[in-house]
Formats: C-alpha cells, sequence, structure tokens
C-alpha cells in the first residue's frame, strides 16, 4: 500500500503569511531537526512556540504541551492553545509553553518528497522533540490521526511524558469492523488523489464539519499551506496510510502503540464530539478501555472539529491546573523505556499488570464488604410464595389479567439470568441498556446484572428517539436487552452491543434484528446458578439519564453502594419495607421494591406518557398489592384528578387504604396535591425534592405546604421542606452577574443555588468530567456535594423553596430576579392557569416578559388583551416589559411539566421583535 501513497515534490519549509484570522505570526518559528536511525538527513519544521514569549515576561515554564495535528489540518488548530496559555502566565497563572508542530509534508513545514508511514512520523515527532531538547514534563495532546502520533510519542517517552491528552482520534481498529465510510470512499482507487491533492476536496470536506460553520476567515487560514495541489501531497499520504488491514504497512505500528497505550500510568484528558462521522464513540469507548483512569467530557454538539466547536483550550489548561503535581512524570506503568515490542504481555498473571507494581501514585480501591443491601430480599425470600410485584395486563395476557410474581420465582430468575448472561460473557464492568418497559422482565433482568456487577444503562423513552439515542450511543454499552421494538430501533439507529431479546423468536426475525440470544436462552444457560462474588459497594452499578429539560440528557453514575443507600433513604423516611405495598407511578421507584422488600406494581399507563395514566388504573393497581404507599409523577396526577369521576365505590374504597401518597419529579401545587388526596383521604401527601443525580433531597406534606404558605416571605418560591434522612442542604450565594460564586451557607432567605450531600447522592457523570467538577466546585474538602442546578433559598425554619433553574436566571439593569415567585403571582390572576417568566435581551440588561396559559385556553398565540396584561402586571414588584399568551407553554417530555424557559425566552424574544406568532 506504501507504493499508493501520494506524495510531493520537495520544497522548503516556509513562514505562514501575516493576517491569517486569530494567528499571532510572532509564535512562528522554523526549527531543523536531524532524522534520527544514522541517517545524515535533516528536516526544517514549521511550529507555533510561546517560549520565546514566556522567557519576555520572565517566566519558567512548568512543563511543555505537545500539540500534534491531524489531516488536513496544521499548527493552525491550537492557535487558541498558544494564546491562552501565554495570556495566563503574563496575568501570574501557571505557565506552560505550548509547541504546537506541522507534520512534516503538511502545514508550512518541508515537503520531504518521500513517503512518510505512522511509525516514520513517529520517529519524526521523536527527531523534533531531542532537536528541541525537551525536558519532562511534557503533555502530549493530538487531534485526528496526530492523536495517534502523540500517543506514538508518549509510549516511546516515559521518561519525559507527564500526561497524554486527546480530541477526536482513534488508536485502533476492531477487527472485523470496517473503517468509518468517509474513508473508505476516499480510498477507493481513482478517488484518493483526486479527492486529496489534485482538488482540495477533501480539504473543504473536514471544514464543512465544524459545528456551528466556520467563518470565512478561519476557513481561509486553514487553506493556507494548501493553495496549490504541489502542497496537498501530505493529505493523500495522510488519507492512504491508514491501516485498512492487517497486510497494511503501518498496521503493526498501530497495533504496537494501542497495545502501549494500555501502560500509560499518567494523567490523561479526552475531549470529545460525538457528531463526528469518522472518529465515532466506538473510538472513545476503545480509548476509555485503554486508559480507564483518563478524564472524558463528551461536548454532545459538537464534532470532528472540536477544537473550532467549543473552548477546548480552557478545558486543557483547567484540566492541567487541577493535575498540578500528578503531571511530573510518572511515565509508563512497569514499562521498558525503550519502545515496546509488538508482542507486549498482555496476559492476566503478567508483572506489568500487578497494580502492586505501578508507581506510588496508584491507589488500589477500598473493598467494603457485600452490598447486602440491594439483594437482601431475594437472597431472604428466595423460598417464599409471597408476592413480589405484580404487572398489570401483561403483554400477551388477556385483558385485564395481572401477572403475578413471587418471590421465589423473582429470586431464582434472577440468579438463573445472572448466571446465563455470565456464559454468554457478560462481565463485571461491563455495561447493558435495558429497553424494556417496566414489569417483570425489566425487574428480573435488571437485578441480574447488578448481581453479576455488570453496569445497567437505564434511559427511559420519555426522552424521545433522538434522546435516546445519544443517551445510548454516549453510554455505549456492550449489550443491549430489548423488546422487539426496543431492538428494532437500537437496530435501525445503529446502537452498539450484542442484542439479546425479551422473547425467542424465529431466526428470520432474529437475523433482522441481529438478535443473538434471548432471555429463555438465558435461563437455559444459567439454569445451573453458577454466580460469582457480590460486586462491591464501589462499583459502577448503574448509569441513569437525566430528563434533559435544561439541555442534552447527561448520564449519572451510581455505585451499588450509593444505590443500597436510596433504598435506606426511602425506608427511613416513609417506612417503606418487607412487606410494603407500593404503586410505582415512576419507573425508577418501581424497580426499587426488591430491594426495599416491598410488593411492587406499575400501574397500567404508557410509560412515555404519564398523562395516560387514569384514576381506575390507580385503583386496580393498589388493589392488586394492597398498597399502602403511591409514586406517581405530577404529570400523571393531573389525568387522575381529571378522571376521578370514572372511579367505582370498589375503587374508593381501594384507595381508601393508601397511607402514604408521594409525587415528585416537578414542582407540584397545592391545588393539585389537594385534589389527589381527596382520593386517597387517609393517605398523607408528600412531595420529596430530589433529582436524578439525587434521588430524595428532602421532603415535605400537604399540610407543611400550606403552613409554609401561610408565612410565605423573602422571594417566593415552592417550599420543598426540611432535608430528607441524612441529606444536608447548602446555598452558595448568587452574585450580580446571576453567578452562583459564593460559598455554601445556610443563612436564612440568601438566594442562591442549592447544593446537596449525602450519601446516596450520584458518584459522578458519565464522560462529563467539566460537568463533574462543575457539579463539585466549592465542595466542602473530603465531602461529596452536588451542584444541583437548582436556584431557591432556606427560610428561618430551616426550609428549603426552590426559586427555579440556574439556566433560568434572569439579570436585568437593577436587579438578579428568580422565576418562580413571579410566576406564582401570575398564576394568582384568575384568567392565568399556567405562567413562565423569561427574559428577552442580552445578560445584565434583559427585559421580563411573561408568557401565559389562559382559562379557558387560547386557541392562538398573541399579545395579552390590555385588561389581562395590567392584572398580570400589578401582581409582581417587578417591571414586566410584555404579556404574550400561548395556547400550551413548552414542557419536557419526560415530566410532561417542567417548562422549557430557555427555548420560550429564545422563541418570545423572536416574537417581540417581528417574528412570525407561531407556537412555542
Amino acid at each position: 500500500m506504501t507504493s499508493r501513497i501520494p506524495r510531493s515534490a520537495p520544497l522548503p519549509a516556509s513562514l505562514p503569511p501575516a493576517g491569517l484570522e486569530g494567528l499571532d505570526p510572532s509564535f512562528s518559528r522554523l526549527v531543523v531537526a536531524p532524522e534520527s536511525e544514522g541517517l545524515s538527513v535533516s528536516h526544517e519544521w514549521h511550529l507555533l512556540d510561546n517560549g520565546a514569549r514566556l522567557a519576555e515576561l520572565g517566566v519558567t515554564p512548568v512543563g511543555t504541551i505537545l500539540c500534534v495535528h491531524g489531516n488536513p489540518t496544521w499548527s493552525y488548530l491550537w492557535r487558541s492553545l498558544v494564546s491562552r496559555a501565554t495570556d495566563a502566565a503574563a496575568d501570574g497563572r501557571e505557565a506552560w509553553r505550548v509547541i504546537a508542530v506541522d507534520q512534516l509534508d503538511m502545514g508550512f513545514s518541508e515537503r520531504t518528497g518521500q513517503p512518510r508511514t505512522l511509525a516514520r512520523r513517529v520517529r519524526d515527532l521523536g527527531d523534533l522533540t531531542d532537536a528541541l531538547g525537551l525536558r519532562e514534563p511534557v503533555i502530549t495532546l493530538g487531534h485526528d490521526w496526530g492523536g495517534v502520533v502523540s500517543l506514538g510519542w508518549a509510549v516511546d517517552h516515559p521518561a519525559l511524558l507527564g500526561g497524554v491528552a486527546v480530541l477526536n482520534t482513534a488508536v485502533h481498529q476492531p477487527a472485523g469492523a470496517a473503517i468509518p465510510a468517509p474513508l473508505r470512499l476516499t480510498l477507493l482507487r481513482g478517488v484518493l488523489r483526486t479527492a486529496t491533492v489534485a482538488t482540495p476536496g477533501f480539504l473543504e470536506t473536514t471544514l464543512g464539519l465544524a459545528h456551528p460553520p466556520l467563518a470565512e476567515t478561519v476557513k481561509n487560514g486553514y487553506r493556507a499551506p494548501y493553495l496549490e495541489a504541489a502542497r496537498r501531497g501530505g493529505i493523500g499520504g495522510f488519507v492512504a496510510d491508514i491501516p485498512v488491514n492487517a497486510a497494511h504497512a503501518s498496521h503493526q505500528e498501530l497495533e504496537r502503540i494501542a497495545e502501549g497505550v494500555r501502560y500509560l500510568a499518567v494523567p490523561a484528558l479526552a475531549l470529545w464530539g460525538p457528531q463526528d462521522p469518522i472518529f465515532s464513540d466506538r473510538y472513545l469507548d476503545d480509548l476509555v478501555d485503554r486508559l480507564p483512569h483518563a478524564d472524558v467530557h463528551r461536548f454532545e454538539s459538537a464534532g470532528h472539529l472540536i477544537a473550532e466547536d467549543v473552548d477546548y483550550a480552557a478545558a486543557v489548561l483547567t484540566w492541567l491546573g487541577d493535575r498540578g503535581t500528578e503531571l511530573g512524570g510518572l511515565g509508563t506503568a512497569g514499562a521498558n523505556p525503550s519502545r515496546f515490542a509488538i508482542d507486549v504481555p498482555a496476559g492476566p498473571d503478567d508483572e506489568v499488570l500487578d497494580p502492586n507494581r505501578f508507581d506510588e501514585g496508584y491507589v488500589k480501591p477500598v473493598v467494603h464488604g457485600p452490598p447486602a443491601g440491594l439483594f437482601r430480599y431475594l437472597e431472604e425470600l428466595r423460598d417464599s410464595s409471597h408476592t413480589a410485584l405484580v404487572e398489570m395486563a401483561p403483554a400477551g395476557a388477556p385483558s385485564g389479567t395481572p401477572n403475578v410474581v413471587s418471590w421465589r420465582l423473582l429470586s431464582r430468575r434472577v440468579r438463573q439470568l445472572a448466571a446465563g448472561l455470565a456464559m454468554i460473557g457478560v462481565e463485571r464492568g461491563d455495561r447493558v441498556s435495558l429497553l424494556i418497559q417496566p414489569g417483570a422482565d425489566l425487574t428480573a433482568v435488571l437485578y441480574a446484572c447488578l448481581r453479576l456487577g455488570a453496569v445497567v444503562v437505564v434511559a427511559d423513552a420519555g426522552l424521545g428517539v433522538k434522546g435516546l439515542t445519544r443517551a445510548v450511543r454516549g453510554a455505549w454499552p456492550d449489550h443491549v436487552i430489548g423488546a422487539p421494538a426496543g431492538l428494532a430501533a437500537a437496530t435501525a439507529l445503529g446502537w452498539p452491543g450484542q442484542k439479546i431479546s425479551t422473547a425467542r423468536y424465529i431466526k428470520p426475525v432474529r437475523r433482522s434484528l441481529d438478535i443473538a440470544y434471548s432471555l429463555g436462552d438465558l435461563v437455559s444457560l444459567g439454569v445451573e446458578e453458577e454466580l460469582p462474588e457480590l460486586p462491591s459497594p464501589d462499583d459502577a452499578a448503574a448509569v441513569l439519564f437525566t430528563s434533559g429539560s435544561t439541555g442534552p440528557a447527561k448520564g449519572v453514575v451510581y455505585t451499588h453502594g450509593q444505590l443500597a443507600a436510596v433504598v435506606d433513604a426511602l425506608a427511613e423516611t416513609y417506612g417503606i419495607g418487607l412487606g410494603t405495598g407500593l404503586v410505582a407511578g415512576f419507573a425508577p421507584f418501581a424497580l426499587l421494591g426488591p430491594a426495599l422488600g416491598a410488593r411492587s406494581v406499575t400501574p397500567d399507563m404508557v410509560v412515555t406518557s404519564p398523562k395516560t395514566l387514569t384514576a381506575t388504573a390507580v385503583a386496580a393497581a393498589v388493589a392488586a398489592v394492597d398498597a399502602t404507599v403511591v409514586f406517581l409523577s405530577p404529570a400523571a396526577i393531573t389525568n387522575v384528578v381529571a378522571t376521578a369521576g370514572e372511579l367505582t365505590d370498589a375503587d374508593r374504597e381501594a384507595l381508601g387504604g393508601v397511607e402514604d401518597f408521594l409525587s415528585a419529579g416537578a414542582p407540584v401545587s397545592e391545588r393539585l396535591l389537594t385534589a389527589a388526596s381527596a382520593l386517597m383521604p387517609g393517605a398523607t401527601a408528600h412531595t420529596p425534592y430530589g433529582m436524578t443525580e439525587g434521588l430524595l433531597m428532602t421532603d415535605i406534606t400537604l399540610e407543611e405546604i400550606r403552613d409554609a404558605q401561610l408565612t410565605l416571605g423573602g422571594p417566593g418560591g415552592v417550599c420543598v421542606g426540611r432535608p430528607a434522612a441524612t441529606t444536608r442542604v447548602r446555598i452558595s450565594a448568587l452574585d450580580e452577574n446571576g453567578d452562583a460564586a459564593g460559598e455554601l451557607s445556610e443563612e436564612p432567605f440568601t438566594t442562591g443555588e442549592i447544593v446537596v450531600s449525602a450519601p446516596h447522592v450520584k458518584d459522578h457523570y458519565d464522560s462529563l468530567w467539566l460537568t463533574e467538577r462543575e457539579s463539585r466546585r466549592g465542595a466542602i474538602a473530603g465531602e461529596r456535594w452536588h451542584r444541583t442546578g437548582d436556584v431557591g433559598h432556606i427560610d428561618g425554619q430551616g426550609r428549603l423553596w426552590v426559586e427555579g433553574r440556574m439556566p433560568h436566571v434572569i439579570v436585568t439593569a437593577d436587579a438578579v430576579v428568580t422565576p418562580v415567585g413571579p410566576e406564582q403571582r401570575f398564576e394568582s390572576v384568575f384568567e392565568v392557569a399556567r405562567a413562565a417568566l423569561v427574559g428577552v435581551g442580552p445578560r445584565g440588561e434583559q427585559q421580563l416578559v411573561a408568557v401565559i396559559e389562559t382559562v379557558p385556553p387560547a386557541v392562538r398565540v398573541s399579545l395579552a388583551p390590555p385588561a389581562l396584561a395590567s392584572a398580570v402586571r400589578a401582581s409582581v414588584d417587578v417591571a414586566i416589559a410584555a404579556v404574550l399568551v400561548v395556547p400550551q407553554l413548552p414542557t419536557d417530555i419526560r415530566h410532561n411539566s417542567k417548562i422549557d424557559r430557555v427555548r420560550l425566552g429564545r422563541w418570545a424574544a423572536s416574537v417581540l421583535t417581528g417574528g412570525r406568532m407561531t407556537r412555542p
């Protein structure tokens, strides 16, 4: 394949022309580096280097960031990092020397006239760093195929290496998997030279991958070194050097680097753009497998040109600042400083893999013993014929006939499924995506995965197809277990993972859905119930996804110990335990039923649409398990109350036995709780406050809500009660810019971001290192705290009040305004059914706009009639610029109740500046 590599005629290196967008020409320099391996040949490189500027500033760098571009870019890709690092040093912050190279035959470096394979490019970079005389610590940073080259250098220079960082790249092509389609097309005979050298097609296509599109001036910056075909040979050479199979000249070098990366014990960072048609999440998953200690952040809207799509420079410098002394040359664990051979030992008993032989910086995980909490009742009641769960009208059953599952059957199925999963290769730590409707199958599969030590990925259908696809691909499961609809979607949308069906199907169906096994197959394989040791409390157990109501849904990782703590918190707060009958109209709580020892049932409803739940369905579920506890989402309650007239005397009698009624997930009005309580007259109504990251943070009863309304004062909001179980709540006060900049405090009536701590708070966000870092900002040392993104205050009685979400805080010229308090006052106007307050205009000068649903509902969007607008304005003590009437406010999919104020604000700005009066 080497003979097909396009090449350019020899040309000398040169400096870039002046005037390129964002590039300071003073950073450019030319460096001559001799080739190694005894050849008396030298090559001239162009690079960006802020070393001279740091010397002028009189600062000594703490280390060097060695930046390597890919194809078809050049060091221009790293211009912002060079400038930002220099500015940081000038401001007295940590000083990093940044060297961004133009690889030979690329950018403004020399055109050598010789083909350059991957192995040679890795040697080229080593020759350059030898000529530069770099000292440790060196942090490598690469993008695209520059990521491979930089990691090759890292593997070969452990004595200098302080850390590795990559943007979208790949170090391994899975056996049997084709390389990305755009590259396959480009490599076709007759296409390669035309697309990459004779024309700028490959370059222009790459520049078109930015999100949002690049400005023409920036495109011109990337085009600058490649204006003539004579200068584009390196672009074609790079593409031709992609190892498409084991016979390719660069295949062995890629394998060597890929194996060598596994032994890097230095800090690692991966910044990823998932909207990349070349390097999909498959390659990120492979990198994380090789560098399990890496900090990873997926920028959901970014793609291949992530360096242009997001502020990667700030992320890199932040990461370096956080890592500090860890970057001081940990090198390669157990590695010989010389280059790795291709046959690096990888056996489980090899000395290199012994964690006791790692550098002193390695900390072995602490194991506290088996997490008995999650599996206690499944083990204790394994021979019990009592009811564990009830599935209302399961698929295939006669209408209205529930499926009753005993503890004996559930426990046996969990053990058999766990053993069967182990038999087909599911291992501890593997991710398993569950695309199953709530019910007996989902419960058994969930606990089987947990028992095995696999990590369940739970992204509910309420996210919508687009959101669900994004979530599953982001989590990159190793296995997918689902019903036909879920597996069909997984296959059609290209979701990863081995496919396992809930039922057996004929061969044509299995082939079409790519089904490897069914649950029945697993039960048969696991009949001997041979199970591994219980997982540790510190092992990851689940990835749960947020609702996506304020942006892309985030994966939230819980450990076994943290899930057990959720169970403990529910048991302590509501007295749920062995024998409790639990109706869960919110799937996560139904799934916790076996861990609580409760008889659980999910009422007959469409899970993706809570509004489909009726009062009669709730009553039937209550009667099925003699329930004393009922949990419903706010959207579900609305329809339950609306359909209460259909209840029979028997239904009302069943509901009369309920002792505790809970609703959470979004704010619940006192009026709605009162109406629901009338259906369950013997129940204490609770509205817990929590989020996916912490399922039970505070609790308040209906009576306490009424009491809070009598003492309403301060900034208003929704009172969510006092901390539940072992939860602690603090406030980080808002500053004049609306940012949560204050220290954690319990000072009454101080509005700020709500920050919580509890044993059952999440472990971390999945592949969202920056988000996780922000969520822990300002935390008390040695303690796990979580910034909720909600804004509110604590009153004089220790009760927490929620005033909105941080992204919904409005900053006018006069004040910082939170939305919920004014919205409540708008809703006190007789004609207003529901309201939202949004800001229009630049932050710091925003104007307040009220958007309302009316009674009766409006049929079209309009400005509010003068009398209604006056009443709305009179209800608050802040200036309202406009009042808009809409038929329906936009809400999230999962809860059907969280108002999307960001989207609504953009819509209001458009309408008020002459846009069409369309529905938001």
